[in-house]
């Protein structure tokens, strides 16, 4: 009865500290409340007329939706890259950050799960994916895999710091033994998701352009470069605009984190082109038309060379520790190495394995404005889920949030 006495406590202590802050904070939530207004609007006309208002068609029937949610699954796995030296290494840098980690994780889960929704057309078919009464096909399916390993890592990420926040908003300490085991298993669930991800691709034998060995390696590369490199991004905030103080030796670690993943990632990539252009054959044409066009059509070579030339420069400049320690080249280095992953794992995975089809046709892809205003939507409820889960952990962490103290 206590319990619940607390928790109801802590719910109304939530929503007193998430609808007050200053006018910068009213103002960055209305914008986002005003970006998923207009993505709910886009997605009713989606759900009015069918997925024939997106850019998608039988040809490419992967765009906006799945390569968004293909570069979610990575920062959401990147979490474990603070959850692993926090709980499991004992590192009391990292300690300060892995709340912010994990709730980066939830949001990014939630994002996923959306898109997923919206690709399939609406909620109305949900029901297809329920054990027993759709069609799940379990085992044999790896979208069945992917929908058990990514709800399995959300309750993961909401379980384990909500039992952390819960013992700290009473003003206890968190029990080792009740939530390292749960740490220890969201290690392996991480690269589990990231993984049969991969698999999910890679097991379609019609798309040669993922049928590469290096694609499970390199999607946890590139998600343990771009997830990280967010997470600097939101703890300078944090920092900047909160009372919250994180110390700049945690993030010089993240930053180390970061350098290496974008380092191995680069140097997978250049074994990936090695291996398509050094002996092409027919498989190779995906690429081709990636890279550099194919019988005129070149939709994504903007894309891909704004990606690869944003690559370069962010893991030249991490390199290199004057660079690297250096907070405003850190970030400048950080967003641009975020947006060139996007890119990448968006638009530069997904697409060019519909193109061409299995009889040589080139469809080319674009998306609508449709598929980008509910893009939008998605990501601004992302951040919206973020601000609100970030304000509360600070609040409690910070000692403004306590069982029987009023907030202010």
């Amino acid at each position: 009865m206590r319990r619940f006495k607390v928790f109801k406590s802590l719910v109304t202590d939530s929503l007193d500290t998430i609808t007050t802050g200053s006018k910068r904070y009213h103002l960055w939530m209305g914008l986002l409340t005003i970006i998923m207004l207009a993505g709910m609007y886009c997605y009713s006309i989606q759900l009015d007329e069918g997925l024939s208002v997106t850019g998608m068609t039988d040809r490419v029937s992967w765009g906006l939706y799945i390569s968004n949610f293909t570069f979610l699954v990575g920062v959401a796995a990147a979490a474990v890259m603070l959850v692993m030296p926090t709980y499991i290494l004992k590192d009391i840098d990292f300690k300060q950050a892995v709340l912010i980690g994990e709730g980066l994780a939830v949001a990014a889960l939630i994002m996923c799960l959306a898109f997923v929704i919206a690709d399939m057309g609406g909620p109305a078919v949900l029901w297809h994916m329920i054990p027993g009464i759709g069609v799940f096909n379990f085992p044999d399916s790896m979208l069945t895999w992917d929908v058990i390993v990514l709800n399995g890592y959300l309750f993961l990420n909401i379980s384990i710091p909500f039992y952390i926040l819960f013992r700290h908003y009473q003003g206890k300490d968190s029990n080792p033994k009740v939530y390292i085991p749960g740490a220890i298993l969201s290690v392996f669930w991480a690269v589990a998701i990231h993984l049969v991800t991969a698999f999910l691709y890679q097991g379609l034998q019609a798309r040669p352009f993922w049928n590469n060995a290096l694609l499970g390696p390199r999607f946890l590369a590139s998600a343990f470069a771009a997830g990280p490199a967010l997470i600097i991004l939101v703890l300078g905030i944090i920092k900047s605009f909160s009372s919250f103080k994180v110390k700049d030796e945690t993030i010089k670690k993240i930053a180390m984190i970061v350098t290496v993943a974008a380092q191995i990632n680069l140097i997978m990539l250049i074994s990936e082109l090695f291996k398509e252009f050094y002996a092409p054959t027919h498989h190779s044409e995906s690429a081709f038309y990636l890279f550099f066009g194919l019988h005129g059509k070149t939709a994504l070579l903007p894309w891909i060379w704004t990606s690869i030339s944003l690559n370069v420069l962010a893991v030249v400049m991490l390199t290199f520790g004057r660079f690297r320690n250096n907070f405003k080249t850190l970030y400048f280095c950080c967003f641009i190495l975020f947006v060139a992953i996007w890119i990448e794992k968006g638009f530069g995975l997904i697409v060019p394995g519909f193109i061409p089809g299995p009889y040589g046709k080139i469809a080319e892809y674009t998306p609508t404005g449709i598929e980008i205003g509910v893009t939008l939507g998605i990501w601004a409820l992302g951040a919206f889920v973020f601000t609100i889960l970030a304000k509360t952990a600070i609040g409690i962490e910070t000692g403004e949030m306590r069982y029987g103290k009023k907030t202010s």
